[in-house]
């Protein structure tokens, strides 16, 4: 099959000027951005800056996680003019870069400028979860909490990072299911009550002596409380050692 194909000078010469206009079109924008700094530069700056901050922290802090960087967005209709030299970046938030950070890149070329960018920097991170609701006062046991990873740029209020610094521990509030545990969750559980029988033991040096005491106040292990000493009837500070045994230094 033969296909003729017939052009007229019309149909010539505009193809001839919507070629020229393509051309006009397309070196006007590789003039256009030798001229500017284009948005990509500016979040390929902040990017790179992040990413060299983010594992200087986590090596310093010695910090295990994986990370993630979310460059905000940029105005297209921002025209910065194309830098000389190569762009610098600096954190423009102070803190740990963590969370909503800001990025101050600057060209300190012969046309100096500045622009602050956003970003999110999420940290990931196994963290003390609840496994069920619990009620306050529960001493927790293996099968109340798991790790779970979760993005701990937005735990203002802390968290845990080990089983062992939650079980056995008391809850001070109740809790709901998947729960991120923080300190303020947790207390030791008293080890020695108000009205329980101890025993005092006084120290000096390999010397030890014993004595039957009252304790006055609840404490936790370590903690400082005051004692009676049912031999002499005095009351004494001393130190809780475990369930039933408190210490003082002769």
């Amino acid at each position: 099959m033969n296909i003729n194909m017939t052009f007229s000078r019309h149909s010539i010469r505009w193809l001839q000027i919507t070629l020229a206009a393509i051309w006009l079109l397309t070196s006007g924008a590789r003039a256009l951005a030798d001229n500017i700094t284009l948005p990509e530069q500016l979040i390929g700056a902040t990017q790179g800056f992040l990413e060299f901050t983010v594992e200087d922290y986590l090596a310093t802090s010695q910090t295990e996680g994986r990370y993630e960087i979310e460059v905000a967005q940029i105005d297209p209709r921002l025209r910065m003019p194309q830098c000389d030299k190569e762009l610098t970046a600096t954190q423009g938030s102070p803190g740990a870069p963590l969370g909503r950070v800001t990025v101050k890149v600057r060209c300190e070329g012969t046309s100096p400028w500045t622009v602050f960018v956003g970003a999110q920097v999420k940290l990931f991170r196994p963290v003390v979860t609840t496994t069920r609701p619990l009620k306050r006062d529960t001493v927790l046991a293996p099968g109340d909490i798991v790790m779970r990873e979760r993005d701990v740029s937005l735990l203002t209020q802390g968290y845990l990072t080990a089983p062992d610094q939650a079980v056995g521990q008391k809850l001070t509030r109740p809790t709901v299911n998947d729960q991120v545990l923080t300190p303020q969750h947790i207390e030791q559980v008293d080890v020695v009550s108000k009205g329980d029988q101890v025993v005092i033991t006084a120290r000096s040096g390999t010397l030890a002596v014993r004595m039957p005491g009252e304790a006055l106040t609840n404490g936790t292990m370590s903690e400082q409380i005051s004692v009676k000493n049912l031999n002499s009837q005095r009351v004494i500070k001393a130190r809780i050692t475990g369930p039933g045994q408190v210490e003082v230094s002769m």
